[in-house]
């Protein structure tokens, strides 16, 4: 699997990475805030990991929201 990201501003100092990663085998997505620092853009804890095959359980709790 090839490694993707997409980038989305969520303030002038902040902006969420999601991304796409294979770890142990399992796909996963990552979506993290990220906050500029002498600028570069660095990553906070704020954010989640999670298989992909959890997915479809996160677009229906948005789709319900």
């Amino acid at each position: 699997m090839e490694a993707k990201e997409i980038w989305v501003d969520k303030s002038e100092t902040e902006r969420i990475k999601i991304s796409s990663s294979e770890f142990k085998g399992k796909e996963l997505l990552d979506i993290r805030t990220f906050y500029e620092a002498d600028g570069e853009w660095r990553p906070t804890k704020k954010g989640v990991n999670m298989p992909y095959e959890k997915l479809a359980d996160l677009k229906e709790a948005l789709n319900q929201l």
